[in-house]
């Protein structure tokens, strides 16, 4: 049986669960996700991957761990930049040059959105459900980017907690994942 909770229930649920890991164990799921990612998806040179710069103090997903494999590869990386109520995607290269935005978030000082077709779009979220709906931290960047920048082929949710409850209040703006890569499974929708 499913559970169904809201956006805000699943919010704070998730924040404290995720609060409730070392960072000792961030780091091993981390790796397990990117090791999940590689095993899921074939990728090669030159393809481009938008990928969020992980908040340590929030215990989100190391990112870097990505971040150096894809660099490692000849992958080319790209990341969101938050400008004016929207996102855009910047490339960075291993000498970019990063600054701490007002939300607190590591941005590249670069301010040349990207115009490409993006192959992965990696994305944050608290939780995500059996459906591809996701919750984030409730100010809808992520929807909206998802929304206006069409070139995208995968939209993919990196999480440390598997989809067990249903979100009750998905709005019809919001954009689901195509894949959510977990530590133990990977769930397609």
């Amino acid at each position: 049986m499913n559970l169904s909770r809201t956006k805000n229930e699943l919010r704070t649920l998730y924040k404290t669960k995720r609060m409730a890991i070392s960072q000792d164990e961030v780091n091993f799921l981390s790796q397990k996700l990117l090791e999940n990612f590689i095993l899921q998806f074939n990728i090669s040179e030159n393809q481009k991957i938008n990928i969020f710069l992980s908040i340590e103090k929030f215990n989100e997903v190391n990112t870097q761990i990505f971040i150096d494999y894809f660099f490692e590869n000849k992958i080319r990386v790209f990341v969101p930049k938050i400008q004016g109520e929207k996102i855009i995607s910047v490339e960075i290269f291993r000498d970019s040059e990063f600054e701490i935005n007002s939300w607190g978030i590591k941005e590249p000082i670069s301010n040349i959105a990207s115009n490409v077709e993006l192959d992965y779009v990696l994305t944050p979220l608290l939780y995500c459900d059996k459906f591809g709906n996701r919750v984030g931290y409730g100010k809808g960047f992520y929807d909206q980017f998802f929304s206006e920048y069409s070139k995208i082929e995968k939209k993919i949710g990196v999480n440390f907690f598997a989809p067990n409850e249903i979100i009750s209040d998905v709005y019809e703006k919001d954009v689901q994942l195509d894949v959510l890569i977990a530590p133990d499974k990977i769930f397609k929708f």
